[in-house]
């Protein structure tokens, strides 16, 4: 990725470099939570994504080079992420917000002016329908106002939450790595409702449906998944059957085993 520095006569109040599907997301969101899009730049080295953001987003800044901001969100891939802080360090960028994995806060900061304050969010691929959850932690010289800053910008592609920074490792884990997980379990019921004889349109639609009513209903429920799955399960019933088998399986120690993966293998790229 070649970044190069250069300077607009009109400073945007936000810089996101990378303009990928997290990238994108985020400029979305913020438009749709009332951002105008003359206030953003997109600086996206790609012509043919440039083309695509500029269609979407009409009147948004979009160019292949940094420019100067008020602040910056840096989405790229973190093989690029040092070319991307050290072309930010030659602007007049106060504040950076970082989304991208596995890059510590402690790298960042090395790349960066010692002015600058800077974040570091994990959030997750449903930011890209604005149903995300995004964990902020704080660099060394990122302040109170820093922090709400980043936030105001995430809370346009779902929740916050703050967390320290030895917490990322775990939340990527979690809930980066999550909706793998729970797509892998969709794919898994939609082939066994074709193995009990459904067709795959059939299947697909009751377990999508299945699965988007059960979130919603424990989310507006307000009760616990361990209450909700015992009030659907009818002693010697068809339900009880079911998770039986799930449990002797070990379903519980394969997740858990899972997230602890993840988790490791999250801290072994930061590194």
């Amino acid at each position: 990725m070649d970044i190069v520095g250069s300077v607009t006569a009109m400073e945007p109040r936000l810089l996101v470099v990378g303009g990928g599907r997290m990238g994108g997301a985020l400029v979305h969101g913020l438009v749709g939570s009332g951002w105008s899009p003359t206030d953003i730049v997109v600086v996206e080295p790609s012509a043919d994504r440039r083309a695509e953001l500029a269609h979407e987003l009409p009147g948004i800044g979009v160019g292949a080079e940094i420019v100067d901001a008020t602040g910056a969100v840096i989405a790229v891939k973190p093989a690029v992420a040092e070319d991307a802080c050290r072309a930010l360090a030659t602007t007049s960028v106060a504040r950076v917000l970082s989304i991208m994995a596995g890059v510590p806060l402690a790298r960042l900061e090395s790349w960066l002016p010692p002015s600058t304050a800077v974040v570091r969010a994990m959030p997750n691929t449903p930011a890209t329908v604005g149903a995300g959850i995004s964990a902020l932690a704080a660099g060394s010289r990122a302040t109170e106002p820093d922090m709400a800053w980043a936030e105001e910008l995430l809370a346009a592609v779902g929740h916050v939450v703050r967390l320290p920074e030895t917490s990322l490792d775990a939340v990527t884990g979690l809930s980066g790595s999550g909706p793998a997980y729970l797509f892998l379990v969709v794919e898994a019921l939609i082939e066994a409702g074709q193995a009990v004889g459904l067709s795959e349109e059939v299947s697909r639609l009751l377990v999508t449906d299945t699965l988007a009513g059960s979130a919603r209903l424990l989310v507006e429920s307000g009760e616990t998944p361990r209450s909700l799955r015992e009030a659907v399960t009818s002693p010697g019933g068809t339900t009880e059957a079911g998770l039986r088998v799930l449990e002797d399986r070990g379903v519980r120690v394969a997740i858990t085993a899972a997230v602890a993966a993840a988790t490791d293998r999250s801290r072994q790229l930061a590194r």
